[in-house]
């Protein structure tokens, strides 16, 4: 913590994991769209349930209409995209349920979306769900925090403010 203008400022932010299962590299997303850190730095997780929960605290800011993806702007600015799958787009939002929409606020760990995964992975989409902080540029850094099985709400990404 650091000290400004009489207030104890956070000097980071712990962004948690949105579901449950386990936490690999950016890199091992196999889209180049994510691994090539183009939407932002972040993490993937391999989902173990179909429940994605809010990472943090903040304003739904983005629910794409099909469902597959959420974007939350944190109070520190953070902004933080979930894609859950590949290409999941292409599915209209067939197998998703959104329980939250844009203006919302949430805190660390409400419910977002569900995603019926096996449903999804038959009509041959992958589940893995890429976790990014899009305007990285605005922090000093942003590195994973976790790596492997992790539950929800785990810390997988630590961003410097």
């Amino acid at each position: 913590m650091g000290f400004l203008n009489g207030v104890f400022k956070k000097k980071e932010l712990e962004i948690g994991s949105p579901a449950a299962g386990t936490c690999v590299s950016i890199k091992e997303v196999p889209d180049p769209t994510f691994s090539e850190e183009i939407l932002g730095k972040g993490v993937a997780i391999k989902p173990s349930e179909g429940k994605f929960f809010a990472p943090a605290g903040g304003t739904v800011n983005t629910l794409f209409p099909t469902k597959h993806a959420v974007g939350i702007t944190t109070q520190e600015g953070a902004e933080i995209l979930i894609h859950v799958g590949l290409d999941t787009v292409n599915l209209k939002g067939e197998h998703f349920t959104a329980h939250v929409k844009e203006g919302d606020t949430v805190a660390k760990g409400d419910l977002l979306l569900e995603a019926d995964l096996a449903a999804i992975a038959q009509a041959g989409y992958d589940t893995i769900t890429p976790v990014l902080i899009c305007n990285t540029g605005d922090f000093s850094d942003v590195a994973a925090g976790a790596a492997g099985e992790v539950s929800t709400g785990a810390c997988i990404l630590r961003i410097k403010l």
